[in-house]
């Protein structure tokens, strides 16, 4: 059923499936304004922070780099560029423990701080530019979706159809993280700037600011600049889990639903994150790339909670000893919130792009998980899914490696929540099994791609070699004709036939090997008693 398009420029909020709410423990980080984090004495920055492929390096060992200096460039394949986020000399470039839950290394390029933080010139960049300049500042600048997904922002703008809303996601539903309400309370003029420029680049004639109701403070700065903005519209929703999912929050402020393995682009919309907003206001009023970001450090294991700017590549050990870490026994460390973060094998990996939080809970605070235990098909996690799947089935395809099964149960579109999990009385990992089945299908297909590749390249040298062989049996063919040819006008012209000559030396030879057989044959035997 098509939604009536006055409803959403009513106002009306509609709803999604399943959700849950857990404790929001907000208040522990939120109270107190963002802080600047003192720069480390070295710095790890990954070449590869976002959905994609990594940049192609620029840089190298020995190097001396300046603030916002690009360590590498876009290059191919959703690639975007890292800049340094400090001035000082690369002492290193090699694989290191990176943001990621398989824990595994990734290339980095490590900085060792000078302490002056000279930044290289930075150069503001006009709207009365074309479309693509606009588009490849961006790129240029490294941004990428501050919410989670480190999507690439260019690439999203880059999609050329037509869209009838921009959604400005700052509804922050994870429990304890409180960055984007603190970076909303604080810089709402910025970020509605950075909203005015995404709608100029992407086209789309609105925009609605979604936040959640429990973010008084930022729904109050928001509305005291909007009335500078026309175009641009408040949304508030009630406060569930987890509402600022893409395809939840757009069902909730649209009635629309996202199509299963689709984009909302191919409904009309396009959604950003508040962060990447005041991001691209800052790459586009001031040229500054992407080095830094809010993050929240939270639980009860840290004096003190709050909200802090920190620049990318600065170890997690760093962030937690300012913050007045006080682990206890077999602590744990989770990047992320509770219920989509990941626990960290490592306090040097570095904060990086799509770094939100990093939450360190106390054993009361945040029990461990117990056991697994065999589901008692109670059918909670179903219950829950905001994405209407299976979850129960769909661990049992993941278990068995059924591959098939899950794409035709469309694993895909969960969103990886963690809700299932949450409400698990046999408290099995249910997103472990998304995600490593997930990660499977994702290598089979970039198998099956390189086996793809090298059957092409097979099969076109093979083609190749046929074309080469035919053109030189077509030479050979062509030589012989001209050679023919040209005997052939010698002889009508009166010189002598070169083939009579090669006939006469050929009866010669066959005469001479006649007469020597003959000859050997009448020769008369030697006595052998002479």
């Amino acid at each position: 059923m098509s939604i009536p398009i006055t409803l959403i420029e009513q106002g009306h909020i509609w709803s999604f499936p399943g959700g849950i709410h857990p404790p929001e423990r907000k208040q522990l980080s939120n109270t107190t304004a963002i802080a600047t984090l003192p720069l480390p004495p070295e710095l790890s920055v990954p070449l590869r922070q976002h959905s994609g492929e990594p940049g192609e390096l620029l840089v190298a060992v020995g190097d001396h780099v300046l603030k916002g200096q690009a360590l590498s460039s876009p290059g191919l394949n959703n690639a975007l560029p890292v800049h340094a986020p400090t001035s000082g000399t690369i002492i290193a470039i090699e694989p290191r423990a990176i943001a990621h839950p398989s824990g595994l290394p990734d290339t980095v390029v490590v900085i060792a701080a000078d302490g002056l933080d000279q930044a290289a010139a930075a150069t503001p960049v006009a709207l009365t530019q074309e479309r693509a300049e606009l588009i490849a500042a961006l790129r240029n600048a490294g941004i990428a979706g501050l919410g989670g997904a480190g999507f690439p922002t260019a690439q999203k703008l880059a999609l050329q159809r037509p869209l009838e809303y921009l959604i400005i996601n700052g509804v922050e539903c994870e429990p304890y993280i409180s960055a984007d309400d603190r970076l909303m309370r604080e810089h709402a003029n910025d970020i509605l700037r950075g909203t005015e420029i995404l709608l100029h680049i992407s086209g789309a004639p609105k925009a609605l600011i979604a936040l959640e109701d429990n973010k008084p403070e930022a729904i109050a700065a928001f509305k005291r600049v909007l009335p500078n903005y026309p175009a641009m519209s408040l949304r508030v929703v009630p406060t569930k889990y987890p509402s600022g999912g893409e395809k939840q929050l757009i069902q909730l402020l649209t009635g629309r639903q996202v199509p299963s393995r689709g984009l909302p682009i191919d409904i009309g919309l396009l959604m950003h994150n508040v962060g990447t907003a005041f991001a691209v206001q800052q790459a586009i009023d001031f040229g500054l790339p992407l080095i830094e970001r809010v993050v929240t450090v939270t639980g009860e294991n840290v004096s003190k909670p709050g909200n802090y700017w920190v620049r990318l590549g600065t170890p997690v050990a760093h962030l937690l000893e300012h913050a007045g870490f006080k682990p206890s026994v077999a602590q744990t460390v989770i990047m992320g919130g509770p219920m989509m973060g990941f626990t960290l094998g490592s306090l040097q990996v570095p904060v990086v792009k799509i770094t939100n939080c990093i939450l360190v809970p106390g054993a009361q605070e945040l029990a461990p998980p117990g056991d697994e235990m065999p589901c008692i098909r109670c059918g909670a996690c179903a219950d829950v899914c905001p994405a209407q799947l299976l979850p129960q089935q769909l661990q049992w395809l993941a278990k068995a490696h059924d591959h098939d099964g899950l794409n035709q149960q469309n694993l895909f579109d969960c969103i990886e929540c963690g809700a299932c999990a949450y409400v698990c009385p046999s408290e099995i990992p249910l997103v472990h099994y998304y995600r490593k089945a997930k990660a499977e299908i994702r290598e089979m297909a970039r198998d099956k791609a390189k086996s793809e590749i090298a059957r092409e390249r097979f099969e076109a040298r093979q083609q190749r070699l046929e074309r080469e062989k035919e053109q030189r049996l077509e030479r050979h063919r062509q030589a012989a004709e001209a050679r023919q040819q040209a005997q052939q006008k010698a002889v009508a012209e009166g010189a002598p036939n070169p083939n009579d000559a090669v006939q006469a030396a050929i009866a010669r030879a066959k005469a001479r090997k006649a007469a020597q057989a003959a000859a050997a044959e009448h020769a008369e035997p030697q006595d052998d008693d002479a």
